[in-house]
């Protein structure tokens, strides 16, 4: 098992990464259950996370004594709105939550954030436990302490910075992920290696194949890599006021807007819509002279190796630039009339650029979404 500390003051904690943490969280995470005593623990989970995960987590917490109370969360994008925040909460308080409570998260991301959201306000904020079932939660979503509903102006516009107390990552849970699922979180993976790690970044491409396979050794260690590389990050900027933060977007300001022209569903899942937002972050960088046309189809051509996908014009999007252009425009890093993008200066070394035309935003998507 590794361990990685989010140190941050007054407020550290632990994720810990490795096969089996479900079957003993009773154990690892006996600080938050214990205050308990006789009451049952709340636990918040994606449906299909409870189904085929539930039993080995209320088996860990019954041999311990404990009972839970289980709420559903329907999957997908949907699920981050204002009716299931005040869903969740109305169910919350009338268990009779105290602000010395913890409750518990199974699921990715989105039912990361929205519990993460509901525990920030919740009695002006109580405590929450991350138990990350998917790639993309395990190494990003989970750490951190952003959580968001989405809007209808756009994605993860309404939350709160909330760090949890605890993150135990089970990399046996990724087994259950369809092959889908798995390769959008690679691109999250990716994503730490192409903002700040070169050498990392081809360490995944070689990898690729082991991580989607759940190979759990492989999984370990990657998925501490980009968490060791989180924690730092937040420590340095934990609310995003400095540009150190701001990397961790590499590929979002991109991929949000396709998002919202896919309506925020199945048809392009988060980190797919991540993975397009760095081909097309690299091909951006490129049209501005940063890095070599070549180095950009090198990120497209990794990507594309491990299944993900690469060109826009694929999506059959019945828009063109401005469209995508102006969905940006909502975009929370917005502020004083500009919007940051995260471009890259090399491949390992991404930077904000504020310098940014949302014409020339425009154009460069109108040639993506003809190309190829």
């Amino acid at each position: 098992m590794a361990v990685v500390d989010v140190a941050l003051a007054g407020r550290s904690y632990r994720v810990r990464v490795g096969a089996g943490l479900l079957d003993v969280a009773h154990c690892e995470a006996h600080a938050f259950i214990e205050p308990y005593g006789m009451r049952s623990i709340p636990i918040v989970a994606d449906a299909n996370a409870k189904r085929l995960l539930g039993e080995r987590l209320q088996a860990s917490f019954r041999s311990a004594g404990h009972a839970i109370d289980w709420y559903e969360v329907t999957p997908g994008e949907g699920s981050k709105s204002w009716a299931e925040l005040e869903r969740l909460t109305d169910w919350l308080l009338t268990r009779g939550i105290t602000r010395s409570d913890h409750v518990f998260a199974l699921g990715g991301g989105v039912v990361g954030d929205l519990v993460g959201f509901a525990c920030a306000i919740l009695k002006r904020g109580c405590g929450f436990v991350q138990l990350p079932t998917t790639l993309l939660a395990q190494v990003d979503s989970s750490v951190g302490g952003k959580t968001a509903i989405n809007a209808s102006a756009g994605k993860n516009l309404i939350g709160a910075f909330h760090q949890p107390s605890l993150v135990l990552a089970d990399t046996s849970c990724l087994a259950t992920l369809p092959p889908r699922e798995m390769r959008a979180g690679l691109a999250e993976v990716f994503k730490y290696g192409l903002l700040g790690d070169a050498e990392f970044f081809a360490r995944v491409d070689e990898s690729s194949e082991a991580i989607l396979a759940c190979d759990d050794g492989v999984l370990e260690t990657t998925i501490a890599h980009c968490v060791g590389m989180k924690a730092r990050i937040v420590a340095e900027d934990e609310r995003e006021t400095k540009d150190a933060r701001a990397l961790l977007n590499l590929g979002h300001t991109f991929g949000h807007a396709l998002e919202a022209e896919t309506g925020f569903g199945d048809r392009l899942l988060h980190g797919e819509a991540v993975a397009l937002g760095m081909v097309l972050a690299a091909r951006f960088s490129a049209r501005r002279d940063l890095i070599s046309l070549a180095d950009a189809e090198n990120v497209a051509d990794a990507l594309a190796r491990a299944g993900l996908p690469t060109e826009i014009s694929a999506l059959g999007l019945d828009c063109d630039g401005a469209a995508l252009a102006d969905h940006m425009r909502h975009d929370k890093k917005a502020g004083g009339g500009t919007i940051p993008f995260i471009l890259l200066r090399k491949l390992g070394e991404a930077y904000v650029a504020r310098d940014v035309s949302l014409a020339d935003v425009a154009a460069f998507m109108d040639e993506q979404l003809q190309a190829h």
